[in-house]
């Protein structure tokens, strides 16, 4: 007998929503997922894959799935989410940067469908483009740049951008300099070391306390979470911690996600102290030759106008903001909350408003 994991079918549409809990998902369901993952190449990123779900739902963010059968019991979408309420958001939400409902190409999905049980609205924002269904309720697109990493350094070389390729010569010639004033560079691509993954989340949270960014890991269990994906050795999904030492001295380090041939560059960082040397050029620099070695042919750096990434990007595609809802009054409180963020980034007051900012998207869930 063939199964939904068998015969990932385009062109039909799920009749049936039922939504349960992660761990109540069944192994059919699962192979479900994996198969209709596997048939779609928009969904090539790790933050699709079920082991990202679950290591989320396993830090005890509990993860609902609405599973959408046809008329013949086939498994046709699948899509991971947390509930606020009567608010749902995609799983991993806010570091979530790519998002939508996991389905064969041309198959159709009703977002509306999903208002069900009191949910009154479902909210995104990294949702891939052309995801059917959605176009209604879409109100702003934003680029997500990558790098095409094939061929290694010399195959990126040959695709960037002068800016690119003058900030990698720059990283050569620093590493250098790194390596006369503090002693040996040493690069691991792939290192297990919970001691640099705690310097990781500490440097990271220095970053947001310094720019008024609100602080992810200040919430319990997102700690956690990048410890279980470090030891996740699956080989299809895991964590990947990437280092870069000079002498004593950890100077850069990337932790992100990795998925087949892709890498998501998630929490990257550097030690102020060596600012001076641009280290995180030559963590970079490091990643980008290392990457067929590592299988790794694109780096995907995630929705942002941060200059490194405008600089090192090879292309880019879109990723949707909006929210699914039958309430106008909802529409209107998200279009006020977004001129708040625009408000925030341009002004001198800007950590106050994002603060304002954060309260007001809670009163209004």
């Amino acid at each position: 007998m063939s199964s939904a994991a068998d015969e990932p079918s385009t062109g039909r549409e799920a009749t049936r929503l039922r939504t349960v809990g992660f761990d109540a998902l069944t192994a059919r369901e699962l192979e479900a997922w994996h198969a209709l993952r596997a048939g779609n190449p928009l969904l090539d990123s790790p933050c699709f894959h079920p082991g990202f779900a679950a290591a989320v739902h396993a830090g005890g963010r509990e993860v609902r799935v609405s599973v959408g059968t046809d008329a013949s019991g086939g498994v046709r979408v699948l899509l991971p989410h947390h509930r606020e309420r009567s608010l749902i958001r995609p799983a991993g939400w806010p570091a979530a940067d790519f998002q939508g409902p996991v389905l064969a190409p041309g198959s159709t999905f009703g977002p509306l469908d999903l208002l069900t049980d009191g949910v009154r609205a479902f909210e995104f924002d990294h949702l891939v483009e052309s995801c059917p269904g959605f176009e209604p309720w879409v109100e702003s697109r934003r680029p997500s740049p990558y790098a095409d990493t094939s061929g290694g350094l010399e195959g990126y070389l040959g695709r960037a951008s002068r800016s690119g390729k003058d900030n990698m010569g720059q990283a050569r010639r620093r590493a250098a300099k790194a390596e006369r004033t503090y002693g040996t560079v040493r690069f691991v691509a792939d290192a297990v070391d919970p001691q640099a993954l705690d310097r990781v989340v500490a440097l990271k949270r220095a970053q947001y306390a310094a720019t008024g960014a609100r602080d992810y890991f200040a919430e319990s269990g997102r700690h956690d979470l990048l410890t279980r994906l470090l030891h996740t050795r699956d080989s299809s999904f895991g964590g990947v911690l990437s280092t870069l030492r000079a002498g004593p001295h950890l100077i850069a380090a990337h932790f992100g996600l990795r998925s087949e041939n892709v890498l998501h560059w998630w929490f990257p960082v550097y030690d102020p102290a060596f600012a001076n040397l641009s280290p995180g050029w030559m963590l970079l620099r490091e990643i980008v030759s290392a990457s067929p070695a590592m299988g790794i042919t694109r780096i995907d750096f995630g929705r942002g106008d941060d200059e490194y990434k405008r600089r090192a990007k090879t292309g880019e595609t879109l990723v949707c903001q909006g929210i699914v809802t039958r309430s106008s009054t909802r529409k209107a409180l998200r279009r006020a909350g977004d001129a708040m963020v625009t408000a925030a980034k341009s002004s001198t007051f800007g950590p106050n408003l994002r603060k304002a900012l954060r309260i007001f998207r809670d009163i209004k869930r």
